[in-house]
């Protein structure tokens, strides 16, 4: 599968007939660029003779029942890794999912350029491959093909082979109308014998080859539709010189020649002159440089579409045509399954508040599916004062077995600062199916680290201190770290002090809510909480907005069948749903919410104070809000933002979980 370009197909549509561009303007004053390579297909109206209902509606027309028919082109196999010829087989993977009638191919089948030991073993190589494919294969030959190297070298280096085991160098043959015409593009010069396709002089075709073309041209003079294939695309010029003119215009006056097809320069490229289109495939597992893979640098196959007036041309990328009946249910489930089960960890590494850290990380990969997989772990940073080796891990682990992966984790002292960057750790999983590998998406995963932090001594008179928020600015807590179990009835309090500069129309305060969890919004200063029970939300208000520059205190309970809200301290919204709390792998926001890739959205700008989440139904009634709570057994989470020397905020709670500043975020006295 091409790892350099997104899961969609890259379908790059050309055609018969000149490119025609209308700007159509829809019905909001913009302006549509519809570039129209093809004409519509011809229809006739649904009459009784092949349409039925027994509704009303609008008019329908049907498609002509035309003799269409595809093939499906191949660029070249050879000039990469050895690997390619994996490219090649899922080439042939994609292709028996379209069935087409026909395959051609463009030369430079084999890697060539030796002897005949190694010729006969890449020959039967390839030739194994390619009979997988459900419909017949044509070869056409290039100079990988043909061009020997080392002693005894024969007049006609690797021609005989070729012919005893591909097929002729030139041939011809007809399908549905249509005539197929393979030619050969590495004759020897004539003059001197040689073959070398960067000499102009060396690009002629013989009067044999040409005659012959001419006489199957006039053969074909009647039908639908004529193709050409060859290796080298002569047509470009330069190094490939002048002669190809007099082969253009024995082309153009066939008057049914179509298309022209060839390979060699690993790129996709697409002329047009007189009629005929030109179209330069680039790589079936050959040496591809990936220099702009979606403009034609990559490892694709051309299917070809004909039709009576037109042809069409559709680039796929190999290892991107989906197996409909593959996907089942139970596969594509554990595929998803794969993809939510994070890594995990042994241990957790101590820092210390001066960023020290020398440990042993250790990290458990589980396989949850009825098939291998093959992964590889990852740990990264942004911060380039972490050393972990080793820097990767790789295995294959068989259904329902886990693999252990070790790294040893070093960060010196004195390196606590601004641009502290925790680790993580990449997941990249393939799903082994029957005959394909299906990527599963990358996924990261924080590595567990605790911060050992003093506990803050506060002096007497000491000014009182909060987070002070900018907009740019908050705090995130690990899922695991802020997520109370889920079991039916779990219970949970989230709450906090707030004082808003402002309000937007969105406005986060303390939430990871993503289709699931929880969260208080002050959105236009309405205070809200939001719970998550058997997919769908809870969702309870506040009526009147909270005053900017005052002091406010928010709590949300769940306490397994209601939810209440209390603002200051008082009751303001309640509602009732019993089951389980849906939980997810996001972060709790403190200051904002977060988004589906796990970032930071909808901030909040003021003072927060007084932050905790706990396991139990903290308020059953009304209550005195306390401006600087002490822990309890059931806190996850207190921060009570005391000064730290550090970037961190102390965590009060048992859990001693200190969490660290982002972005803007600041520990200052309360002005």
């Amino acid at each position: 599968m091409n790892a350099a370009l997104p899961a969609a197909l890259l379908l790059l549509a050309l055609a018969a007939s000149p490119a025609l561009a209308q700007d159509t303007p829809d019905n909001v004053g913009h302006t549509h660029h519809l570039h129209r390579h093809n004409q519509p297909h011809e229809t006739v109206a649904a009459d009784g003779t092949r349409f039925t209902t027994n509704r009303d509606g609008a008019p329908l027309v049907l498609p002509t029942e035309q003799d269409a028919f595809t093939f499906v082109v191949f660029g070249d196999r050879t000039g990469g890794p050895v690997e390619g010829v994996s490219v090649l087989a899922d080439a042939v993977r994609d292709t028996n999912l379209l069935e087409p009638d026909l395959v051609m191919t463009v030369g430079d089948l084999i890697n060539g350029y030796n002897q005949t030991p190694e010729w006969m073993e890449q020959m039967h190589e390839f030739k194994g491959i390619m009979s997988s494919l459900l419909c017949p294969w044509f070869p056409v030959a290039g100079n990988h093909d043909i061009y020997w190297r080392g002693t005894n070298r024969p007049d006609e280096e690797h021609e005989g082979h070729y012919e005893m085991h591909f097929g002729p160098l030139w041939y011809a043959f007809e399908h549905k109308d249509c005539w197929f015409i393979a030619l050969y593009s590495d004759e020897a010069n004539p003059d001197t014998g040689e073959r070398d396709f960067n000499r102009p002089e060396n690009h002629r075709m013989s009067q044999e080859q040409f005659d012959w073309l001419a006489s199957v041209l006039d053969r074909a003079k009647d039908a639908r539709h004529v193709f050409v294939f060859l290796h080298h695309p002569r047509w470009i010029g330069g190094q490939y010189g002048d002669q190809w003119e007099r082969v253009h215009q024995l082309l153009v006056s066939a008057g049914n020649v179509r298309a022209v097809f060839a390979g060699h320069i690993h790129r996709m490229r697409y002329d047009q002159r007189d009629g005929i289109e030109y179209v330069t495939l680039a790589t079936v597992g050959g040496g591809q440089n990936g220099t702009v893979p979606q403009t034609g640098w990559l490892h694709q196959i051309h299917v070809v579409t004909v039709r009576d007036s037109q042809i069409a041309l559709a680039a796929i990328p190999v290892g991107q045509v989906m197996d409909v009946r593959e996907i089942t249910a139970a596969m594509a489930d554990e595929c998803a399954r794969l993809r939510n089960t994070p890594p995990a960890f042994a241990s957790t590494l101590e820092m210390s508040d001066t960023g020290a850290v020398r440990g042993e990380l250790r990290a458990t990969v589980r396989n949850t599916a009825s098939r291998p997989i093959d992964v590889t772990v990852m740990p990264d940073s942004d911060d380039s004062r972490w050393h972990i080796t080793p820097d990767h891990n790789h295995a294959t682990i068989r259904p329902g077995a886990e693999r252990e992966f070790t790294f040893a984790v070093h960060r010196n002292e004195n390196t606590a600062d601004a641009d502290l960057r925790f680790p993580t750790l990449l997941l990249q999983q393939e799903y082994l199916a029957e005959g394909f590998r299906y990527q599963i998406p990358e996924t990261t995963t924080d590595i567990p680290i605790r911060v050992n932090l003093p506990e803050p001594s506060i002096a007497a008179g000491a000014p009182e201190h909060a987070l002070r928020l900018d907009g740019d600015a908050w705090i995130e807590i690990n899922a695991r770290r802020a997520s109370p179990p889920a079991s039916a009835g779990q219970a949970l309090t989230i709450e906090g002090w707030l004082n808003a500069d402002s309000f937007a129309p969105r406005t986060g305060l303390l939430a990871k809510t993503e289709n699931s969890e929880y969260g208080i919004f002050v959105s236009a200063g309405i205070a809200n909480f939001s719970v998550h029970i058997d997919g769908a939300y809870l969702d309870i208000r506040a009526q009147d907005p909270l005053p900017t520059a005052q002091w406010h205190h928010v709590a949300g309970v769940y306490d397994g069948r209601e939810a209440r809200l209390y603002v200051n301290g008082h009751l303001v919204a309640s509602g009732v749903r019993e089951g389980r709390r849906t939980t997810n792998s996001f972060p709790l926001m403190i200051g904002a919410d977060v988004n589906s890739q796990g970032r930071m959205t909808s901030p909040f700008t003021g003072w927060l104070d007084g932050v905790r989440l706990s396991t139990a139904a903290r308020y059953t009634a009304d209550f005195t809000p306390d401006r600087r709570p002490d822990p309890e057994p059931t806190d996850l989470l207190l921060l009570n933002f005391d000064p730290q020397p550090a970037i961190f905020t102390y965590d009060e709670s048992p859990a001693r979980n200190h969490p660290r500043l982002r972005g803007t975020a600041r520990v200052e006295p309360v002005r």
